[in-house]
């Protein structure tokens, strides 16, 4: 008896090394560094530095080479997801967009089986938080608030270790993020004022801007409540010509408050033709109202390359662009023509960058001191940027507030 169970011990040794050398032998093998840059924690700095540039596919070959060093690198796992949903959050095809979805919480199922260390699960929990709002899947929201509150419960991270993220404001940041894609804007102002009374760090600046961005949305919408149309244009960081037309329409009823102004029922213009590349755009109807009404600044303009005119609905537009705009409507609505003209001639110009000859500063004065639009700290008017959502919004429901006078 003895004998057999002795055989028996051996035998289990046998096999449990015999495992052992399996499960080593299956497992991923690390590959050797070639120089002192060639380490997983470089790797991922560069992947996700990589990533702010918007180039998905070197940022994706510097985790994967954060992983061929150390296959269990949680923050490259995390990286890869991070990846996975920025490609969903940009694909039209919507059974590529589910398996980029599902990749990309796998990748972050992995990082988070991987992290061990405080430093480590905050960054993957940060990282979490902007998985969930690049691939958006069914009740994002509340996965990246989860991984919001788990970051801030762990109160043993050293800032140093945290290699991209930096400083523990970077949760409050991409939260802020999240809750303003969620077009929850008073949360994303509480978001960002939190990254703003902390110390000074990577964050700072960033959540300045947005939270500037976020305060113009929550003023507009103070009085009114916006349409499903108007949040989504408030978040651009861009808006084009359609944009200005849709909110326009949707937000000042433009049409009906025109009509109601023709003195005989039925007789309002029409428009003089469609433009072609607004025969299948998703605000075709409020652009050809636009149009109908001759609104300046938003009319056809002729374009060489297809010699014809054309209405440009994505063009990006400009700020001293949307003064004329205001500056029409402003007529139209009190019906004060003497406005076209009622800073011609004028010797100085209170903006350091419209000079009181440029052909827009009549306009850039009515809409400033009607308070439709607002310089900055230094009185500079900027009239070559770009107007985002939430300034063409504060704008247009400040005319609002004009119309509802008269």
């Amino acid at each position: 008896m003895r004998e057999k169970s002795i055989k028996r011990g051996v035998f289990r040794s046998i096999l449990l090394f015999a495992l052992i050398i399996w499960v080593y032998g299956c497992a991923p093998k690390s590959q050797p560094s070639v120089s002192l840059e060639d380490t997983p924690p470089h790797h991922y700095l560069q992947g996700m530095k990589l990533l702010e540039k918007g180039d998905l596919s070197a940022a994706e070959a510097k985790f994967e080479r954060a992983l061929a060093l150390d296959p269990g690198y949680a923050r490259a796992y995390a990286g890869k997801a991070l990846v996975a949903a920025m490609r969903a959050e940009k694909e039209k095809d919507l059974d590529h967009k589910r398996v980029e979805v599902e990749r990309a919480l796998q990748f972050f199922k992995k990082a988070l089986k991987k992290a061990e260390d405080p430093s480590d699960k905050f960054s993957i929990y940060v990282t979490g938080i902007r998985v969930y709002t690049h691939s958006r899947p069914k009740g994002w929201l509340k996965e990246a608030e989860k991984y919001y509150h788990k970051a801030l419960d762990e109160d043993k991270v050293v800032e140093k270790d945290l290699i991209y993220y930096q400083t523990r404001s970077a949760v409050h940041y991409f939260m802020g993020v999240a809750y303003l894609k969620a077009y929850e804007f008073r949360k994303a102002e509480q978001s960002f004022s939190l990254v703003l009374s902390s110390s000074p760090g990577k964050w700072h600046d960033k959540a300045d801007i947005l939270y500037r961005k976020v305060q113009k949305i929550v003023r507009a919408s103070a009085q009114y409540t916006l349409t499903n149309v108007a949040k989504k244009i408030a978040v651009k960081d861009q808006v084009g010509r359609g944009d200005v037309a849709a909110l326009l329409v949707d937000e000042l009823h433009l049409d009906k408050f025109f009509s109601g102004r023709i003195p005989i029922p039925g007789s309002e213009p029409k428009p003089d033709f469609v433009p072609a590349d607004v025969m299948n755009h998703m605000f075709k109807e409020e652009i050809l109202t636009v149009i109908k009404w001759r609104v300046r600044g938003l009319e056809p303009v002729y374009d060489e390359t297809t010699k014809a005119y054309l209405f440009k609905p994505d063009e990006p537009l400009t700020r001293k662009e949307l003064a004329f705009i205001l500056e029409d409507l402003l007529i139209k609505i009190t019906g004060d023509k003497s406005l076209a003209t009622k800073y011609f001639g004028q010797d100085t110009s209170p903006y350091p960058d419209v000079s009181p000859t440029a052909p827009w500063f009549n306009a850039v004065m009515n809409v400033v001191t009607r308070g439709l639009m607002e310089t900055n700290l230094s009185g500079a008017f900027r009239p070559n940027d770009y107007v985002d959502g939430a300034e063409l919004l504060l704008a247009i429901l400040r005319l609002r507030n004009v119309m509802n006078v008269y």
